[in-house]
């Protein structure tokens, strides 16, 4: 297996499992400090490596505006937004309208941004996936027995996953300048310090939660979402979207979901039944046709 290919299996995992440690932490840990001082800690810890390695951090000046603009779309707005819709829904389903949205959402903001071409095959994902969006909650939503919470934490995963997935795609025309190291560690410093900042300015219980006093079970979480799930996981994706592109990066999507549910399913005992199902299923297939390659001729 290539290098690239086992980068690959890694951020799969790593991935499916991160939801999980997401849940555990803001179950105690206001969100905003959770995830903000994780991001902080990874982009001061990835660009104090590069500054000891002797290699450049700063990035050239025409690039801040774009980097600041992508640093709030993937770290600040993603995270904050997806971490509150998180404490609504279950892991497993989090995961799985993220990776199943992801893929769809990197390639239609490719075709926006002119880095892809539109297909009709495109077209027909993105109508599957509306589908599967449609089973998932249509049925309780026309019986009236739909938790208005949990449509609220669909929502923002969804729309945190399309704040990632258009920074992602603007980031990608910066790699050619900046060493994937090197854009990791500024996007999450960058994003992480700004979503610290404003935590501590308006989210409840956020000064009071730096006193760390978040007990074994969010320190553990934490730790997990720092090392595998930002300074290795970040790096690999970066990485990835070099030398893949942001689209065929996003097959991702298969896999991390499947771990995600199965993993929430036995360690967290969430419930799901065969409409959840049969909407997850309808979504990642979605996923699918948009990620397919053509063959060649």
């Amino acid at each position: 297996m290539s290098r690239a290919r086992w980068m690959f299996a890694c951020l799969c995992f790593v991935w499916g499992t991160t939801w999980l440690a997401m849940k555990v932490g803001i179950a105690t840990v206001p969100p905003g400090v959770f995830a903000g001082l994780r991001w902080t800690v990874a982009g001061l810890v990835l660009l104090g490596i590069r500054r000891a390695a002797g290699e450049i951090v700063r990035p050239p000046p025409r690039l801040i505006g774009r980097l600041v603009v992508v640093s709030l779309l993937m770290v600040t707005l993603n995270q904050v937004i997806q971490l509150y819709g998180l404490k609504y829904i279950t892991a497993g389903l989090a995961a799985v309208i993220s990776s199943a949205l992801t893929p769809i959402a990197l390639l239609g903001f490719s075709v926006l941004l002119g880095q892809e071409r539109f297909t009709p095959r495109q077209a027909g994902a993105i109508a599957l996936g509306v589908v599967g969006v449609f089973v998932l909650f249509g049925p309780a939503a026309i019986a009236g027995t739909l938790d208005v919470w949990q449509l609220i934490g669909a929502l923002g995963v969804i729309i945190g996953c399309l704040c990632y997935s258009f920074g992602s795609v603007m980031a990608r025309p910066m790699m050619h300048t900046l060493a994937p190291v090197q854009m990791a560690g500024l996007t999450d410093l960058i994003g992480g310090g700004i979503l610290l900042g404003a935590s501590l300015v308006v989210e409840p219980g956020a000064w009071d939660a730096l006193s760390l006093d978040w007990g074994w079970k969010a320190w553990l979480g934490w730790f997990y979402l720092l090392v595998p799930g930002a300074l290795i996981s970040t790096t690999i994706y970066f990485l990835l979207v070099r030398d893949w592109g942001a689209s065929k990066t996003g097959t991702y999507a298969f896999i991390s979901p499947v771990i995600a549910v199965v993993v929430g399913c036995a360690w967290f005992e969430e419930k799901l039944d065969w409409g959840d199902l049969a909407g997850m299923v309808l979504m990642l297939a979605a996923a699918a046709m948009a990620l397919r390659r053509r063959p060649a001729t």
